[in-house]
Protein backbone atom coordinates (compact mmCIF):
# COMPACT_ATOMS: atom_id res chain seq x y z
CA UNK A 1 0.00 0.00 0.00
CA UNK A 2 1.81 3.13 -1.18
CA UNK A 3 1.79 5.82 1.46
CA UNK A 4 0.93 3.43 4.30
CA UNK A 5 1.02 4.60 7.91
CA UNK A 6 4.19 4.23 10.01
CA UNK A 7 2.58 1.30 11.85
CA UNK A 8 1.62 -0.41 8.57
CA UNK A 9 5.10 0.04 7.13
CA UNK A 10 6.87 -1.09 10.32
CA UNK A 11 4.80 -4.29 10.46
CA UNK A 12 5.53 -5.07 6.81
CA UNK A 13 9.25 -4.39 7.40
CA UNK A 14 9.28 -6.67 10.46
CA UNK A 15 7.68 -9.48 8.44
CA UNK A 16 10.22 -9.03 5.64
CA UNK A 17 13.12 -9.03 8.12
CA UNK A 18 11.84 -12.17 9.87
CA UNK A 19 11.32 -14.04 6.59
CA UNK A 20 14.68 -13.03 5.13
CA UNK A 21 16.35 -14.53 8.21
CA UNK A 22 14.17 -17.65 8.04
CA UNK A 23 15.11 -18.24 4.40
CA UNK A 24 18.85 -17.70 4.67
CA UNK A 25 20.47 -20.50 2.66
CA UNK A 26 17.12 -21.72 1.31
CA UNK A 27 15.74 -21.31 -2.24
CA UNK A 28 13.16 -18.71 -1.21
CA UNK A 29 13.03 -14.99 -2.01
CA UNK A 30 11.16 -12.25 -0.14
CA UNK A 31 9.77 -9.22 -2.00
CA UNK A 32 8.34 -5.91 -0.83
CA UNK A 33 5.05 -4.26 -1.76
CA UNK A 34 6.51 -3.02 -5.07
CA UNK A 35 6.31 -6.51 -6.58
CA UNK A 36 3.46 -6.92 -9.06
CA UNK A 37 1.60 -10.25 -9.08
CA UNK A 38 -0.68 -11.97 -11.54
CA UNK A 39 -3.92 -13.28 -10.10
CA UNK A 40 -6.51 -15.01 -12.30
CA UNK A 41 -4.00 -15.29 -15.13
CA UNK A 42 -3.93 -11.94 -16.88
CA UNK A 43 -7.25 -10.69 -15.52
CA UNK A 44 -5.98 -9.11 -12.29
CA UNK A 45 -2.69 -7.53 -11.25
CA UNK A 46 -2.17 -6.89 -7.56
CA UNK A 47 0.49 -5.95 -5.04
CA UNK A 48 0.82 -7.69 -1.67
CA UNK A 49 2.63 -6.08 1.26
CA UNK A 50 5.05 -9.03 1.31
CA UNK A 51 5.51 -11.75 -1.31
CA UNK A 52 7.51 -14.97 -1.00
CA UNK A 53 8.53 -17.24 -3.85
CA UNK A 54 10.22 -20.55 -3.07
CA UNK A 55 11.96 -22.19 -6.01
CA UNK A 56 12.41 -20.71 -9.45
CA UNK A 57 10.80 -17.33 -10.13
CA UNK A 58 8.24 -17.49 -12.90
CA UNK A 59 7.66 -14.17 -14.69
CA UNK A 60 4.51 -13.73 -16.77
CA UNK A 61 5.15 -13.95 -20.52
CA UNK A 62 5.40 -10.57 -22.19
CA UNK A 63 6.39 -8.81 -18.95
CA UNK A 64 9.59 -8.30 -17.00
CA UNK A 65 8.07 -7.68 -13.59
CA UNK A 66 4.92 -9.73 -12.99
CA UNK A 67 5.37 -12.77 -10.75
CA UNK A 68 3.14 -15.75 -11.44
CA UNK A 69 4.17 -18.16 -8.69
CA UNK A 70 4.09 -16.70 -5.18
CA UNK A 71 4.03 -19.31 -2.44
CA UNK A 72 3.16 -16.93 0.42
CA UNK A 73 1.41 -13.55 0.44
CA UNK A 74 1.16 -11.22 3.43
CA UNK A 75 -1.18 -8.28 3.85
CA UNK A 76 -1.06 -5.77 6.70
CA UNK A 77 -4.68 -4.80 7.25
CA UNK A 78 -5.63 -1.13 6.94
CA UNK A 79 -9.06 0.41 7.48
CA UNK A 80 -9.18 1.46 3.83
CA UNK A 81 -8.15 -1.93 2.38
CA UNK A 82 -9.25 -4.60 4.87
CA UNK A 83 -12.51 -5.46 3.10
CA UNK A 84 -10.67 -5.81 -0.24
CA UNK A 85 -7.84 -7.87 1.34
CA UNK A 86 -10.43 -10.25 2.83
CA UNK A 87 -12.74 -10.23 -0.19
CA UNK A 88 -11.94 -9.72 -3.88
CA UNK A 89 -8.18 -9.71 -3.42
CA UNK A 90 -8.29 -12.96 -1.42
CA UNK A 91 -10.56 -14.45 -4.07
CA UNK A 92 -7.95 -13.60 -6.71
CA UNK A 93 -5.13 -14.97 -4.57
CA UNK A 94 -6.93 -18.31 -4.16
CA UNK A 95 -6.79 -18.70 -7.96
CA UNK A 96 -2.96 -18.79 -7.88
CA UNK A 97 -2.01 -22.49 -8.00
CA UNK A 98 1.40 -21.99 -6.32
CA UNK A 99 0.01 -20.10 -3.31
CA UNK A 100 0.30 -22.10 -0.09
CA UNK A 101 -0.06 -19.42 2.62
CA UNK A 102 -2.04 -16.21 2.98
CA UNK A 103 -1.23 -14.15 6.07
CA UNK A 104 -3.18 -11.18 7.43
CA UNK A 105 -1.54 -8.91 10.03
CA UNK A 106 -3.66 -6.68 12.25
CA UNK A 107 -2.41 -3.14 12.80
CA UNK A 108 -4.38 -2.65 15.98
CA UNK A 109 -3.55 -5.63 18.16
CA UNK A 110 -0.93 -8.40 18.14
CA UNK A 111 -2.82 -10.79 15.88
CA UNK A 112 -1.85 -12.77 12.80
CA UNK A 113 -4.40 -14.71 10.74
CA UNK A 114 -3.10 -17.56 8.62
CA UNK A 115 -4.80 -19.38 5.75
CA UNK A 116 -2.86 -22.50 4.77
CA UNK A 117 -3.66 -24.56 1.67
CA UNK A 118 -4.24 -28.22 2.46
CA UNK A 119 -3.25 -31.07 0.09
CA UNK A 120 -6.89 -31.37 -1.05
CA UNK A 121 -6.93 -27.67 -2.04
CA UNK A 122 -9.05 -26.50 0.88
CA UNK A 123 -7.83 -23.74 3.18
CA UNK A 124 -7.19 -24.16 6.92
CA UNK A 125 -7.64 -20.98 9.01
CA UNK A 126 -5.76 -20.24 12.23
CA UNK A 127 -5.33 -17.16 14.43
CA UNK A 128 -2.15 -16.47 16.40
CA UNK A 129 -2.03 -13.82 19.11
CA UNK A 130 0.53 -12.49 21.60
CA UNK A 131 2.86 -15.26 22.76
CA UNK A 132 2.05 -17.46 19.75
CA UNK A 133 3.51 -18.16 16.30
CA UNK A 134 2.46 -19.44 12.93
CA UNK A 135 4.35 -21.90 10.77
CA UNK A 136 4.16 -21.48 7.02
CA UNK A 137 3.98 -24.39 4.59
CA UNK A 138 7.67 -23.92 3.77
CA UNK A 139 8.62 -24.32 7.45
CA UNK A 140 9.29 -20.64 8.21
CA UNK A 141 7.79 -19.28 11.40
CA UNK A 142 6.41 -15.86 12.23
CA UNK A 143 6.45 -15.09 15.96
CA UNK A 144 3.67 -12.65 16.84
CA UNK A 145 5.66 -10.86 19.56
CA UNK A 146 8.63 -10.37 17.21
CA UNK A 147 6.50 -9.02 14.37
CA UNK A 148 4.86 -6.51 16.71
CA UNK A 149 8.04 -5.55 18.63
CA UNK A 150 8.51 -1.78 18.57
CA UNK A 151 5.29 -1.21 16.64
CA UNK A 152 2.70 -0.79 19.39
CA UNK A 153 3.89 2.71 20.34
CA UNK A 154 3.58 4.02 16.78
CA UNK A 155 0.52 6.11 15.95
CA UNK A 156 -2.58 4.05 15.24
CA UNK A 157 -3.97 4.83 11.77
CA UNK A 158 -7.54 4.77 13.14
CA UNK A 159 -6.74 7.59 15.58
CA UNK A 160 -4.42 9.75 13.44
Amino acid sequence: MAGGSPRHNALAANVIAALVLEFRGKPCRVFSSDQRLAARGTEQYVYADVTVVCGTLRIQAGTTDVLENPTCLVEVLSPSTEAYDRGLKWEGYRSIPSLQDYVLISQHLPRIEHFKREPDGSWHYRVAEAGDRITLSNGATLVVDEIFAGVVELADERRS
